[in-house]
């Protein structure tokens, strides 16, 4: 793509952004739309690959490599205002007809010194970006984080919404348990093997005891000493070394206990930002905020990449994809 093909594409964004988000200064629109374009080609975070691409008129790469560093450092530009729309978009589709909305939370490091906490939707086999938060720091991002994170994406979903959380045993507290159930979401949330576990009729144990017997699953098991009260499911795969043990507010069974696997498409999304696409960590910046708004046009040219295919495939479907579309799938 050429500068031409950039210019042409951020057009469009533009154009996007002005029918989403009609108050949004014409000088940040214009400002997103071209370094998503940009970010679309060079596939690269790194703000000086970033500069050598950008189509703008002044010559030397400094200037153009200082316009970027303003954009990611300008306070105006609202992470969870931008996405809004997008996520109300993704949600009402994976809604209709009575769909239920699968979320991802999980962290990972993004730069040195700094971790994103992100909640991302399942979209078929991948996962899409919803809301993020970066921290800097070396370790794990806490619950206070996370319900804040989270009340965030409560506030792009449906009203009526069928929702399942899930995350990996780090999530699996009674805090976040007790939080979905305020909620009333669903969730399928990986537990630790040494968490207490009380009720009449198993009497009290641990998770990790209950995983290495011969028991399915449990209902209504009081959690740990806040007691919070949920359901668990055991799943003991072939190839797998370790029991899944996953929370749910469902009624446990064996394919309700499988459904975390699903989880594992957020896996994938860190991928597309990492190593297999567009390389975060190679971004070289220290500032939280800053990495914030840089997953913030990861995201949206992820987004832009992602409902081109759709519309691609609506309009232009292979043999196999209108035998689907015939099927009503």
């Amino acid at each position: 793509m050429n500068n031409m093909g950039i210019l042409s594409l951020s057009n469009n964004l533009s154009k996007d952004l002005k029918e989403r988000l009609p108050k949004q200064r014409k000088n940040q629109r214009e400002s997103l739309s071209l370094l998503t374009a940009t970010m679309l080609l060079v596939r690269s975070p790194n703000t000086v690959d970033l500069a050598s691409a950008l189509p703008r008129k002044a010559d030397r790469i400094d200037m153009r490599y200082q316009w970027i560093s303003r954009f990611l450092s300008n306070t105006h530009i609202n992470v969870e205002e931008i996405m809004h729309p997008y996520a109300i978009e993704i949600f009402k589709r994976l809604a209709q007809g009575g769909g239920t909305l699968i979320l991802m939370i999980d962290q990972s490091k993004v730069a040195s010194g700094h971790e994103v906490l992100m909640v991302s939707v399942r979209l078929r086999d991948r996962a899409v970006p919803v809301m993020w938060k970066v921290v800097k720091t070396s370790g794990e991002i806490g619950y206070k984080e996370q319900k804040e994170l989270l009340k965030k994406v409560q506030s792009f979903i449906p009203s009526g919404a069928k929702v399942v959380l899930m995350g990996d045993r780090f999530y699996g507290t009674s805090d976040l348990i007790f939080y979905c159930q305020e909620l009333k979401w669903d969730y399928r949330l990986r537990l630790k093997g040494n968490l207490l576990v009380e009720s009449e009729e198993i009497g009290e144990t641990t998770t990790g005891e209950l995983g290495r017997s011969r028991i399915k699953f449990v209902e209504n098991v009081f959690l740990t000493k806040r007691k919070v009260k949920t359901n668990i499911g055991f799943a003991r795969e072939s190839g797998h070394p370790e029991t899944w043990i996953i929370a749910m507010a469902s009624k446990p069974s064996f394919y309700k206990t499988m459904d975390y696997g699903m989880r594992f498409g957020i896996e994938g999304l860190f991928s597309d930002l990492k190593s297999r696409g567009f390389s975060i960590e190679d971004s070289q910046l220290k500032h939280a905020e800053r990495l914030e708004r840089l997953l913030l046009v990861m995201a949206l040219a992820l987004y832009w990449a992602v409902s081109t295919g759709l519309w691609d495939e609506q309009h232009n479907p292979f043999p196999y994809e209108k035998k689907v579309q015939s099927n009503g799938q």
